[in-house]
């Protein structure tokens, strides 16, 4: 997958995407303002398939989807976490931005390492390290979610299916 992006406890919706940049609609657009109220760096050097580890509540705060659809944009392949802000994470499997909770992950992985994840193995791997960590495997309704990039595209994918 990526490199690692490490961030603290209770980070909220208005850090991930400040109130100012409500107004954009455009996910590339937000993933230029994305993290910026406590990363300012972030949109800069943020690579497709990068990862974010935070600890508990991520995406606390407002129930808007600016944050994850902005975060999905970035390029950030998924999330992992000690907790979620329950509307961010439904949020963030309906956008198909995939988010796993897995505190001894949160614990010993460090900003910049690589790490790679299998969803169907329930694995972490450290790649820098050399640990795993394993968590609850996302059951096929929501693989089939993530993987067809978000709800709405897997509405479309199962309609075409029966036509």
């Amino acid at each position: 997958m990526g490199n690692v992006f490490k961030y603290s406890d209770n980070i909220d919706t208005d850090v991930i995407v400040p109130g100012k940049y409500l107004s954009l609609s455009d996910p590339s657009d937000l993933a230029k303002v994305c993290m910026e109220g406590c990363d300012a760096e972030f949109s800069k050097i943020v690579k497709k398939g990068d990862v974010i580890i935070a600890g508990q509540n991520f995406g606390c705060g407002s129930s808007r989807e600016h944050a994850p659809i902005s975060i999905r944009a970035s390029g950030i392949s998924c999330i992992i976490a000690e907790s979620f802000a329950r509307i961010f994470f439904r949020n963030a499997i309906n956008i198909g931005l995939a988010v796993i909770e897995c505190k001894e992950a949160v614990e010993e992985i460090s900003q910049r390492d690589e790490v790679d994840v299998s969803f169907v193995d329930g694995v972490i791997k450290n790649k820098t390290s050399g640990q795993n960590y394993n968590f609850v495997p996302y059951p096929p309704a929501i693989m089939d979610i993530i993987n067809a990039g978000g709800i709405k595209a897997q509405i479309i994918n199962s309609i075409k299916l029966f036509e």
